[in-house]
């Protein structure tokens, strides 16, 4: 840009000087020049925001602004809302402290980048320095701390109570079957056949309340997006396993997750994944899934060693291939 706009540049240095000034960036020699828009609008976007919207509301519009208005400055953006967008962050430990003086500090405000960057990894795969923001400091128990820290227990068990009674028989095995695994770490492998409209999901949702309740982490993950939706903060398989786009049996797929990143600690971390409507996936991705858990868990069991429950009905899905023989569909089934 500052090619098209600065006549007979000598240097580098010369393009990064305006009115006799050196900045210390192309962008902010671009900015100096007005050929970049400022972020008064989203400034003013998110200060009308902060007086009605809560925190948590506020840092999901942060993000936003982030991935698709193209901020020129994040940095600043969040230097100066930093406190709105971590007030319920501060509010939680001053509770937790007993201490209602407790200003905002380095820990609140690591929090609440913490928390951006999961939305952001949860969105589009983006970190804070893709947007030159601080980088966050993570222990290896803050993924599972955002998990296990974000349910009310006591809805939880009001959920529980309220609709464990209504299982049938079949149901009411099935549950106690796959929570027992979970309790004791038995670390099996199910998968939940019944035809649609049976109480599949009704039974999941009552499954990922009753692990939650107990302080453990439970993934819900399904393979398309309407399905997702209808799981207690489920989500699609491949946006939570990275799953790859094109598939191969004769590769040795695995998911795009690294070992020490968030998802990969949250993944160590869980004790159940339950993948409902598993039948519409491809045979390759649960393959990939599998390879992937094994390296991340250091197991070489099935699925990593952990409580995994699949779901779904083939009467529903076939294994159809485009001009595929019988052999080859059921091949990749």
């Amino acid at each position: 840009m500052l090619l098209h706009h600065v006549r007979g540049p000598t240097s580098f240095q010369y393009l990064k000087t305006v009115d006799g000034v050196l900045k210390e960036t192309y962008q902010a020699a671009c900015r100096a020049r007005g050929l970049l828009e400022n972020d008064d609008h989203w400034e003013n976007t998110l200060r009308e925001a902060s007086l009605s919207q809560c925190p948590l509301q506020l840092r999901e519009l942060f993000v936003v602004i982030l991935l698709f208005c193209q901020p020129s400055e994040p940095l600043k953006l969040w230097n100066i809302f930093k406190d709105d967008l971590c007030e319920d962050i501060r509010h939680r430990i001053r509770q937790q402290n007993q201490d209602i003086t407790l200003p905002y500090n380095e820990d609140i405000y690591n929090e609440g980048l913490i928390q951006i960057e999961n939305k952001l990894l949860q969105l589009n795969d983006k970190s804070l320095s893709d947007f030159g923001l601080p980088s966050s400091v993570r222990t290896e128990s803050n993924a599972a701390e955002t998990m296990t820290h974000r349910y009310d227990t006591n809805n939880l068990t009001a959920f529980v109570n309220e609709n464990l009674p209504k299982l049938v028989p079949d149901q009411r095995h099935a549950f106690e079957t796959i929570v027992d695994s979970v309790i004791h770490d038995k670390r099996k492998v199910f998968f939940l056949d019944a035809p649609g409209g049976t109480g599949k999901t009704f039974l999941a949702n009552l499954i990922l309340a009753k692990i939650r309740q107990s302080g453990k982490i439970a993934i819900a993950v399904a393979s398309s997006g309407i399905a997702a939706t209808l799981l207690k903060d489920g989500k699609t398989a491949h946006s939570t396993f990275k799953l790859p786009l094109s598939v191969n049996l004769e590769q040795q797929s695995t998911c795009s997750i690294r070992k020490n990143g968030p998802i990969g600690k949250l993944l160590q971390d869980a004790s159940l994944i339950m993948w409902d409507e598993c039948t519409m996936s491809h045979r390759a991705h649960i393959e990939a899934v599998n390879r992937t858990l094994q390296d991340l868990r250091n197991s070489s069991a099935v699925m990593g060693g952990i409580t995994f429950v699949f779901a779904g009905d083939f009467r529903q899905t076939l294994p159809l291939l485009t001009e595929a023989r019988e052999q080859i569909s059921s091949r990749h089934a």
